[in-house]
C-alpha cells in the first residue's frame, strides 16, 4: 500500500507542479516554443508505468483517478482555472490510454511498454491541454503545443533509463493483472 500512496502523491505533485510551471515559457528565444511545464509533466507517465508494470492495470487506474482529485483539487488553487480544467480533462484521457497501452504490451521488450504507451498519451495530452486551456488566448499555443510534444518525447526516452533501474527494485505482486512471474524481456 506505501507503494500505491508513494505513487498518488508523486503523481499529485508532477501535475500541480506542471499546472504551474505551463504558465512560464522558457526564456529568449524558446518562449514561443516551451514552457517549463513540459519538462516535469512526463514524469507522470513514468509514476503510472512503474505502478502498473509492479501492480497492474487496476492499481495504476486507481493512482491516475486519485492523482488526479488531489491534482485537480489543487491546481484550482495554485494554478489558473482555466489551466486546472485542460489539464484535469487532458491528464485523465491521456493517463487512462497510457495504463490501457502499457498493460496490452507489458509482455513485449522492456522498453516497448513505457515508450509507446506514453507516446500515445503524450499526443493525447498535448493536444487537449493546449487546444483547452489557450485556444483564443492570443498565446503561442501551437508552437507551444509542438515544443511540449517534443520535450515529452525527449523525456519519455530519457525516462527509460530510470524505468529499467526501477525495474529491478519495484517487483510485481501476485494479483490478477499484475503476475508475479513476469517474462524475462519484460
Amino acid at each position: 500500500m506505501k507503494a500505491i500512496i508513494a505513487g498518488i502523491l508523486a503523481m499529485a505533485a508532477t501535475v500541480v507542479a506542471s499546472n504551474i510551471l505551463v504558465e512560464y515559457p522558457l526564456p529568449g528565444v524558446l518562449a514561443d516554443w516551451l514552457t517549463f511545464g513540459a519538462f516535469t509533466y512526463p514524469v507522470a507517465f513514468l509514476v503510472t508505468d512503474l505502478t502498473n508494470r509492479a501492480r497492474g492495470a487496476r492499481a495504476a487506474r486507481f493512482v491516475v483517478l486519485s492523482g488526479f482529485a488531489i491534482a485537480v483539487v489543487l491546481s484550482l488553487i495554485f494554478a489558473d482555472t482555466r489551466i486546472a480544467i485542460a489539464s484535469g480533462t487532458a491528464f485523465l484521457v491521456a493517463q487512462l490510454m497510457d495504463v490501457t497501452v502499457f498493460d496490452r504490451l507489458r509482455q513485449a521488450s522492456w522498453w516497448k511498454a513505457p515508450l509507446v504507451s506514453s507516446t500515445i498519451g503524450s499526443m493525447l495530452d498535448t493536444a487537449l491541454f493546449f487546444s483547452i486551456a489557450f485556444v483564443g488566448t492570443g498565446l503561442p499555443w501551437h508552437t507551444w503545443a509542438l515544443g511540449d510534444f517534443s520535450a515529452k518525447m525527449i523525456m519519455a526516452m530519457t525516462c527509460l533509463a530510470p524505468f529499467r533501474i526501477l525495474m529491478t527494485v519495484i517487483r510485481p505482486t501476485n494479483r490478477n493483472d499484475a503476475p508475479a512471474a513476469q517474462s524475462a524481456r519484460a
